[in-house]
This record gives structure tokens, sequence and C-alpha cells, in this order.
């Protein structure tokens, strides 16, 4: 990774990487809420064209290294090993001349996808209070930049895995929501697969009965679910507690006004999955959530 190629990543996908959704847009350029500092007007300009942005509100811009230098507080050489790391789409999609796409050579392989048996993991998943959810999840090996890891995978539509353990959070091959039918009028949807585990774990608490589930792994994916919307009487968000999470909430209710924000139920923690890890899951604010709904 240099500059020159990190520059080229759209800072529109950079942005919803870190979970930043535009307040509005149009063709040619964005406005974000300013992702260094909270404000309540978005003072933060993307122009889409020319790949860069400003900060009207402290009369500072760039290009994604003078974005990234500021919001990880670094170097540039730093910014350039945090890049390394991530799995940009737009990266996957990138054309070389003369070169067709599939001749391209991964940037990682794929060793071998198991049942979760190594005791890091197990103990990993533990310590977020879903290791009873392991049906769910597989084990995976892989080989990235000459170095073998392994993680816990959670497959997406697309055939590609989200990879977490202790250390590292990334996602092997094309970026996607997964979904998981049961026929169900009801959909609960989800932003990162430990509060979907975290929600089987509690889903009879709640008394709830079975529906279809959307993960959404992100997000900056939410823009792939909205025409999935209307094949659903009942629809419950669980989203994090951040701007983001209020942004995902909003789209969500501008399409459909009646879907319900569950995150009364852990409005004092990040999280689904921070709650559940704090809290005993037949607690007061379970149960008057109980109340409130029956």
């Amino acid at each position: 990774m240099n500059c020159k190629r990190f520059n080229t990543i759209p800072l529109e996908e950079l942005l919803q990487n870190l979970g930043y959704l535009p307040t509005k847009q149009t063709e040619k350029e964005a406005w974000f809420l300013n992702p260094f500092a909270r404000e309540n007007h978005a003072s933060f300009k993307l122009n889409k064209r020319l790949n860069i942005w400003y900060l009207f509100s402290e009369g500072i811009g760039g290009n994604n290294i003078d974005f990234m230098k500021k919001y990880l507080n670094a170097s540039i050489s730093e910014v350039l090993d945090w890049a390394e790391n991530q799995n940009f789409s737009s990266f996957q999609h990138q054309k070389i001349s003369n070169q067709k796409l599939e001749n391209l050579p991964k940037t990682y392989q794929i060793i071998e996808v198991k049942e979760i048996q190594h005791p890091a993991l197990l103990e990993y998943l533990e310590s977020r209070k879903v290791e009873n959810k392991i049906k769910f999840l597989k084990e995976i090996h892989y080989r990235m930049n000459d170095k073998n890891y392994f993680g816990i995978g959670f497959k997406n539509d697309s055939y590609g895995y989200e990879i977490r353990n202790a250390y590292s959070k990334i996602c092997l091959g094309k970026k996607d929501i997964t979904t998981i039918k049961n026929n169900s009028k009801s959909l609960r949807i989800f932003e990162g697969f430990f509060d979907f585990l975290s929600f089987k774990n509690i889903e009879n608490y709640l008394e709830k009965e079975i529906s279809d589930y959307m993960i959404l792994n992100s997000v900056s994916m939410i823009h792939k679910i909205k025409n999935s919307l209307e094949n659903y009487e009942n629809i419950e968000l669980y989203f994090d507690n951040d701007e983001a999470g209020n942004r995902a909430v909003e789209i969500i209710k501008n399409e459909r006004i009646e879907a319900e924000d569950c995150r009364v139920l852990y409005s004092d923690f990040k999280d689904l999955n921070d709650w559940l890890i704090h809290k005993n899951p037949q607690n007061d604010n379970l149960q008057s959530l109980n109340r409130r709904r029956h």
C-alpha cells in the first residue's frame, strides 16, 4: 500500500467502513456529521468527483491520507499500515490494464474451514457470552501476506466470511449482508453478527418466536436491504447506540415508519452484545421491556 493507491479509494467507502453515513447527498457531493467531534449539524463535505473533503466547522480538508492521519492521530506510515489490513471493495473491483480480473492474484487464501475447535476461539466466544451459538459459525484458517492466521468465520450472502478473533476484525471475500430465512413475516435486523448471536441467547426471555434475520455486517451495507423490507409485516431494529446506528434507524424508518427501534433494551450500552456481557438477561430492563410490549 502506498499513498497514491490509498487515495484512489472512494472516500465515501472509507467513511462507510468506519460507520459514518451521509445526512444528505447528491451525485456530486455528500454531507456528514463531523467524524472528529460531536456536532448536531453536518459540516463535513465530500466532493465525490475530486474525492476530497472539507470540514467547515474547523476550516480544514484534504484527501484520504489527510483524513486518516487526523482520524487515527497517526503518521502516514501508520495510516498505510492500517490500510493494509482493511478490505476495501473498490480494490476487489479495480481493473488493471491488459489483465483480466479473474487472473488477478488473491491477497489471501482460505486454507481450511471447519467446526470451531481451537481453545483460543472458544475462549473468545465465551468472553462474548455466545459460546453456545457455534452452529452459526466456522473456524477459518487462512493465509495473508505470507503469514497464517485463524479466526471465527460468519458467512455472508456472497460466500465471504466476516472474520473475528481477539485481535482481528476483517472480511475475507466480498463484503455483503447475511440473511437467515424461516418463512416468517417478521424481520429482525442487526448491525453485526455478535449482536445476532446475543439476541438468539435472549430470544426465549423476550418471549419471541423465530423470525427472519438480517445481519448487515456493516452499516455501510444498509443500501442493500431497502427493497427487502416490503416483504415483512413487522420489523425490529437492533443497531449500535452511536451516530451510525441512529442514522441507520432513521434510514429504515423512512422506508417503513412502523419499524421498531429496539435499542431501549440496551440503551446504556454500546450494543446488544455489550449489554449481554455486562447484564443478566432476566434483569429489570428486560422485564420492563416485555411489559411495555405486552
